[in-house]
């Protein structure tokens, strides 16, 4: 039987090594952390301190070395339904529209399209592309693209929603305007998210708590409550308060090593 937990996700001392021709490299290092329910937790670090390789781990595509992570207080061990994923890159297949898209994982799973295809319509509403179902991915801007990932990701309802730098290719202002649609989803679903980011900007206006990663082999280095108060406008990033938090995020990283700022 399964523990009983109050956390979402439970993350204990995991850690991830990997083979090369000069021997092992570690990526995590005995990683430890709770995210309660609901809750939208950022990770910010260098590249190569191991946040790709925790989200891959969390999602179940690769498994850890030692440690364990648990959802809900069940195992993860392996891909799961009730996990969703959303990458840098949209992932989008040319040849479907935007609603086969979104429901691609039912059509995979072989679940009821009619009840998923409601589902799919509405939060296409929710993500504001309501009337581009037929539409097909070459029809549509990088930040709508990004919307349908994020349909898809919600299409069957996970309790945890996973996102690897999902506005890391957008440019500046489009970038913004996601991270105000992607407050907005998250106020209307609640979902719990880990959202890894290299700007610590992005991760202070989008987070509840930020977790910071140390350079490799990568290590929790400070969890940080952000406490701004929802929703936030962009102009939360002229107040004193924001700006301590990216201030000390940064600080720990002029010793540490580096991040975007």
């Amino acid at each position: 039987m399964a523990p009983v937990t109050t956390e979402a996700i439970a993350v204990s001392n995991l850690s991830k090594s990997y083979a090369t021709r000069d021997g092992g490299v570690t990526a995590l290092d005995r990683t430890t952390f709770d995210v309660p329910e609901g809750e939208f937790v950022a990770v910010v670090g260098p590249s190569g301190c191991g946040k790709s390789t925790l989200l891959k781990i969390l999602a179940g595509i690769l498994p850890a070395s030692a440690g364990e992570a648990r959802l809900r207080g069940t195992l993860i061990d392996g891909p799961r339904r009730d996990i969703g994923v959303v990458f840098q890159s949209p992932v989008l297949f040319p040849w479907r529209t935007v609603l086969d898209n979104v429901l691609l994982p039912v059509d995979v799973q072989r679940l009821d399209r009619g009840r998923y295809a409601r589902v799919g319509l509405d939060l296409l509403s929710l993500v504001g592309l309501r009337g581009f179902d037929h539409r097909y991915p070459w029809e549509l801007s990088g930040g709508m693209q990004q919307r349908v990932a994020i349909t898809r990701a919600l299409v069957h309802d996970p309790a945890m929603l996973l996102m690897d730098e999902p506005f890391g290719a957008l440019d500046a202002m489009t970038r913004e305007h996601m991270n105000l649609e992607l407050q907005r989803i998250w106020l209307e679903r609640r979902k719990t998210v880990l959202f890894i980011t290299h700007s610590i900007p992005e991760a202070v206006f989008l987070g509840d708590r930020v977790l910071v990663m140390t350079p490799r082999p990568g290590r929790l280095l400070d969890d940080v409550r952000v406490g701004l108060p929802r929703p936030r406008s962009l102009d939360v990033m002229n107040t004193p308060e924001f700006g301590r938090h990216v201030h000390h995020i940064r600080a720990l990283f002029n010793v540490k090593g580096g991040v975007d700022s």
